[in-house]
């Protein structure tokens, strides 16, 4: 398994995608359902290559990528061969980015000596998608970009 397997809960909302994804190996409700009581394995292995499929699917196409920690703000572009970061620190420890109030406290404090940002670039080392996973491993998560490009913007200009 190149990924992890989804949750039951995903497994759930791909319903009719897996059912698809069955029918593609030739395999019915009935089929399943016996695979499953008297060759448990080979259910376990439909299941990771479904997985695997999906999470394929998904980091190919993510673009962008958030996580946020009590003091820390990672945003992150990917494209296809190197990844850009901008990493925010909060000067005052006493600051949570978790918390409503720290993200308050962000926006009215972005560009001043109470912040730290860095802008970085880094060329991936392993497979873009792997590299990808590891960061939501990690605890980042698929965004819409647009924190990443609101602030890129103002450091560009």
């Amino acid at each position: 398994m190149k990924y992890t397997r989804l949750t039951k809960e995903q497994f759930e909302e791909l319903h009719q995608e897996f059912t698809r994804f069955l029918a593609s190996q030739s395999i019915d409700k009935s089929e399943w359902d016996l695979l499953k009581t008297t060759k448990p394995e080979i259910a376990e292995q439909e299941l990771d290559v479904f997985s695997d499929l999906i999470w394929e699917g998904v980091l190919t196409r993510a673009e962008f990528l958030e996580h946020f920690s009590k003091n820390h703000l990672f945003l992150f572009q990917c494209f296809d061969t190197y990844i850009r970061s901008i990493v925010i620190k909060a000067m005052d420890s006493n600051v949570d980015f978790l918390t409503k109030e720290g993200l308050e406290w962000l926006s009215d404090h972005m560009f001043t000596e109470s912040i730290d940002m860095r802008i970085g670039k880094k060329n991936f080392t392993e497979e873009r998608n792997i590299s990808i996973f590891q960061l939501i491993q990690q605890g980042a998560f698929l965004s819409d970009g647009q924190l990443y490009n609101q602030i890129n913007s103002i450091i560009e200009a």
